[in-house]
């Protein structure tokens, strides 16, 4: 989850590329942030509780040598000062920063306290820095390379020695962590992410598998995990660092709510054409023959990306008719023993870093499963260990609440049953329906975002309430689930969302005048059932807010309050839906005075189990 940045080179003042890295990767952990570097012989530290913003008010350093920094997501240890990384040895020769989770780290703490080693802090990672210390001799390398098989769990490390101002020592195990270098060798630059690698024409490599690389200025050698010397595959990667702006909106995730019509256009452009229903990925070189043997799909997702793969599953089953299944990815790891080569895994993440997906999509492939990753993010770890991809082209997603990406994720979840319907030679008439109607989405889009000011006065009405019901069915439910994450995720308030026909069967308990039920309607198969949900709460004094279809006219003897969209057929209703939900999450959370950007405890990539 956190983010580790650094550079060694003779472009830039060290100090600054790695504070203009951790700015790009702050979207990784804001709990708080840090800095070491090497300056004449003298190893500098300097980290603060919080964003870095803080971390910048109490920096007095001009310049060092070499510079490696982090940004913390908390897994072990208080949020505070001293549990920020770097963490340093005993002795204060060197430092480390860490992501990832040591699961030994007790046992390893109390040998190494034993031996005499001082920690200081309640974090995993300080044993690293002291297990390293513990087999130093000179040679830094070497020490790592010793002291790296004691570690069990994941981790991406960087560290620097007062006694090698010319180097820093990186590791990765089940973390992403990219070394770029120019090609004047003048550089190099460490990131957890490598778009957020600050320069011009970078040459990328990734380090996998307990990879331990000896990184200098423009020169990088990797070993393996038995000390070989080993040759990577560089790819060219142009990183041209642009501050993200919020373009006028006041927050990040107001404006990428309103990016949506542009990004679902992305999505589609150059790979769908409306008259004859046909789509094409670049990408994607599923035969038919390899399509008719599909026996059945499983997806796999975390958090809102396994929303959008529960959508995904209803396109196919309707579209394509095959079986899928949507599966939260951390539970789906643990149930491999019957899939085989016979079922297509379709893992779909934001950030393609999101460590509970890949480690399951790895377990499938190694059942002989082929792979689909849907990511927004090019090269990152999900795309490169997938046999294939599909890029979502949304753009930089700034805020920790997923928006322009769940929809533009959804949108290619349709035009990918659209092409497997083809493959597989089961075109119907619900995907030729689906066919018809893609082209309208952006514009319903953007009819929903023309009314924000009438889901702002809603917002504003519902604001004060601490509970909230949400409910819907077939496609609604799944898009009911996705805007109670989003009220919880920025607004921190109790929202529990529910099949419509389940209400009856335990959540009625919950129902009364204190707990608003918000209802997604624009189902039309389901129309009626919904209808008889809304009077079931409205007899017990709930008040409503309906999401409703404007052809849907006898809601408005129900609603309390209502908000009407455009209608559209069943399949194709989350879109319009969903933004009506984010925005109205949105002002609710405006409303309360919440961190909307950064909601606490959340971080826009998870790359920790």
């Amino acid at each position: 989850m956190c983010g580790i940045f650094g550079y060694i080179g003779d472009n830039k003042n060290p100090l600054h590329a790695c504070l203009d890295g951790l700015a790009q990767l702050e979207y990784r952990g804001y709990d708080s942030t840090g800095i070491a570097g090497i300056q004449d012989g003298h190893l500098i530290v300097c980290k603060k509780e919080g964003k870095l913003a803080n971390l910048q008010n109490i920096l007095t350093l001009k310049t060092l040598e070499v510079a490696i920094g982090h940004t913390r997501w908390a897994t072990h240890g208080k949020v505070n000062d001293l549990n920020a990384h770097p963490h340093l040895d005993t002795m204060h020769s060197l430092a480390i920063v860490h992501n990832g989770i040591i699961e030994n780290y007790d046992a390893l703490k109390a040998q190494l306290k034993n031996e005499g080693a001082a920690f200081v802090t309640e974090t995993d990672s300080e044993v690293i820095a002291h297990l390293i210390a513990k087999h130093y001799e000179g040679d830094l390398l070497k020490a790592v390379q010793t002291a790296l098989p004691f570690l069990h769990g994941s981790y991406a490390i960087a560290l620097i020695h007062k006694d090698h101002p010319d180097q820093i020592i990186a590791a990765a195990h089940h973390c992403p962590l990219a070394i770029g270098t120019n090609d004047a060798q003048t550089e190099s630059i460490i990131s957890s992410d490598p778009n957020a690698l600050v320069g011009g024409f970078l040459k990328i490599l990734f380090l996998r598998n307990a990879e331990i690389a000896r990184i200098e200025k423009g020169n990088v050698q990797v070993f393996d995990s038995h000390g070989n010397l080993i040759v990577k595959t560089q790819e060219r990667l142009e990183c041209a660092a642009k501050a993200p702006s919020k373009d006028g909106f006041e927050h990040f995730l107001l404006k990428e709510i309103f990016e949506q019509p542009i990004t679902i256009r992305k999505a589609m452009l150059g790979r769908f054409s409306s008259e004859t229903a046909k789509v094409e990925f670049d990408d994607l070189k599923i035969t038919a023959e390899e399509a008719r043997n599909y026996k059945q799909v499983w997806f796999l997702g975390c958090g809102t990306s396994s929303l959008a793969g529960s959508i995904g599953a209803m396109y196919l089953e309707e579209t394509a008719k095959i079986p899928a299944f949507s599966e939260i990815a951390s539970e789906a790891r643990y149930r491999t023993e019957l899939i085989g080569p016979e079922t297509l895994i379709i893992a779909i993440s934001q950030s393609g870093e999101t460590a509970d997906t890949l480690t399951a999509m790895r377990a499938f492939k190694a059942k002989g499963c082929r792979t689909i990753a849907i990511c927004n993010v090019k090269n990152s770890t999900l795309t490169r260990e997938a046999d294939y991809s599909i890029d979502l082209q949304a753009g930089p997603e700034i805020s920790v609440c997923s928006s322009k990406a769940f929809t533009s994720q959804i949108a290619i979840l349709a035009l990918f049953a659209l092409h497997l319907a083809n493959l597989r030679n089961t075109t119907s008439a619900e995907a030729l329906d689906l066919a018809r109607a893609m082209p309208f989405i952006a514009n319903q889009i953007q009819t929903v975002l023309e009314k924000a000011p009438q889901l702002e006065k809603i917002a504003k009405k519902y604001a004060h309430f601490d509970d909230f019901f949400f409910m819907g069915r077939r496609y609604m439910f799944t898009t009911c689930l996705e805007a109670a994450l989003k009220l919880k995720e920025i607004s921190y308030v109790n929202a529990n969302g529910y099949a419509g026909g389940e209400l009856k069967h335990g959540p009625i308990a919950l129902i009364s005048p204190t707990f608003p039920v918000i209802c997604f309607c624009a189902n039309k198969k389901t129309e009626e059932k919904i209808i008889s949900n809304l009077m079931e709460v409205k007899a017990r004094g709930a008040p409503i807010v309906a999401f409703a279809p404007d052809s849907m006219t006898q809601i408005h003897s129900i609603a309390d309050d209502l908000f009407t969209l455009p209608t559209t057929i069943d399949p194709l209703a989350p879109f319009a839906s969903a933004v009506a939900g984010q925005l109205f999450a949105y002002y609710i959370a405006k409303e309360r005075g919440c961190d909307i950007d950064r909601p606490r405890h959340l971080a826009k990539s998870v790359t920790v189990e």
